[in-house]
């Protein structure tokens, strides 16, 4: 226990030059990482909740279909933010201390790849699943003509 309050600790140092605005700077891009991530996770419980919601009231029936894997994603990005921010926030600290400033574009360069990967991989997911129920359609309308033909 006493080596993570260690780590999570930070020593007083001289404010000389930038020093304080960088700080402040690092904790700033900190609290908007921890925001967005938090906003991501509130829109996938509440995603998830949605079907709750419409049990208790009929009115609210809306076919939307399945929100599960769209909740997933949304509190899996949720939780990839606030990871990625405390993360950041630490190293640059530590950076910090030492003098030395990384301008992080790694980590950009994933979230970026993450997004373009998730956005993909939701289009094909709808594209199948319209190709699915326009499948399901043709079908009920098939059997619908062979009833009212005969």
């Amino acid at each position: 226990m006493s080596r993570i309050l260690k780590y999570l600790s930070a020593s007083p140092i001289a404010n000389t030059g930038s020093v304080a605005r960088d700080h402040l700077t690092n904790e700033r891009t900190f609290l908007s990482w921890t925001r967005t991530g938090l906003g991501f996770v509130a829109l996938g419980v509440a995603l998830a909740k949605l079907d709750a919601l419409e049990a208790l009231s009929p009115t609210l029936k809306h076919n939307h279909g399945d929100l599960k894997l769209p909740s997933a994603a949304l509190v899996g990005s949720g939780t990839g933010c606030l990871s990625y921010g405390t993360i950041r926030y630490f190293r640059s600290l530590k950076l910090l201390q030492k003098g030395l400033l990384d301008r992080m574009l790694r980590g950009l360069d994933w979230l970026l790849l993450l997004a373009a990967l998730w956005l993909g991989e939701g289009s094909i997911w709808l594209f199948l699943r319209r190709r699915r129920d326009n499948g399901q359609v043709g079908s009920e309308r098939r059997a619908l003509l062979a009833v009212t033909s005969a």
